[in-house]
């Protein structure tokens, strides 16, 4: 288990990763296009999900995004007309195509004429009762809130993971973190108030699974959603307020390679 050793260690990790100039070509780079609110969300949502391959090829296809919303992302949502759709057509990254698309920019229309903030989807879980921690519920039941629609595209399903299904949900967790997270040190946007960081799930992918075993931070043999709260509750230990801060020690240390 870890000790404070580690907690030092990682604390001046967080210190030189936690920074604008070391996510400059990360695809928060995206949602930091922009200043409204809204289009942050949006952005940051889409930025997210498409968070998988190369991080240039990702921002790229992110940057494709922006121009087909016209550079207006959450006016777009809010007030297109099925001709501007058209323009949607023949969008793809990997396997996420323009059928995906164009129900993701179905499901934001509906949603921003009902609530001012993505953050009202995320908040569904407390008001479930299950037992199982805050985050669970609250993944769980946006993915019931997502495809609540009664025709949405079957296909679009696998692109909003949730614990139900025992995955880690490594893209919710990240953009959960850059939503929630404040810290004014100019990567997370702390844009929402009602979600507390310490609720958060650290992200986990190749690169944190990884440095997190090295450390004994993770010692699941696969990587699940139950692994994503192993990690998230050792990472409580150092700091019980705010754990997902230490995903930038645990992914920078992983892409540079210092371990």
């Amino acid at each position: 288990m870890a000790d404070f050793d580690i907690k030092d260690f990682l604390d001046k990790k967080v210190e030189q990763f936690n920074q604008p100039s070391f996510i400059a070509h990360d695809p928060i780079c995206i949602p930091h296009l922009f200043t409204k609110k809204q289009d942050i969300e949006v952005m940051g949502f889409f930025a997210a999900i498409l968070a998988w391959g190369q991080r240039k090829t990702i921002i790229n296809k992110c940057k494709e995004l922006i121009t087909r919303f016209d550079g207006a992302p959450y006016d777009f949502m809010r007030n297109h007309q099925d001709s501007d759709l058209k323009q949607l057509l023949g969008f793809k990254h990997r396997t996420f195509n323009d059928t995906d698309l164009l129900f993701f920019v179905s499901f934001f229309r509906d949603h921003y004429h009902r609530f001012d903030s993505l953050e009202d989807a995320f908040l569904l879980g407390s008001q479930v009762e299950t037992g199982r921690p805050f985050m669970e519920n609250a993944l769980n039941e946006f993915k019931a809130y997502f495809f609540s629609q009664p025709d949405y595209p079957i296909r679009t399903r696998k692109h909003i993971s949730s614990p139900v299904q025992k995955s880690s949900c490594k893209r919710l967790n990240m953009y959960l973190r850059w939503m929630v997270r404040a810290d004014d040190r100019g990567v997370d946007f702390g844009l929402w108030k009602r979600i507390r960081p310490a609720d958060l799930v650290c992200p986990c992918d190749v690169h944190v699974e990884r440095v997190a075993r090295q450390f004994g931070l993770i010692t699941a043999d696969k990587l699940h959603w139950k692994t994503a709260l192993e990690l998230t509750d050792n990472l409580k230990a150092f700091d019980p307020l705010d754990p997902v801060k230490y995903d930038f020690a645990l992914f920078g240390l992983g892409v540079v390679g210092e371990l």
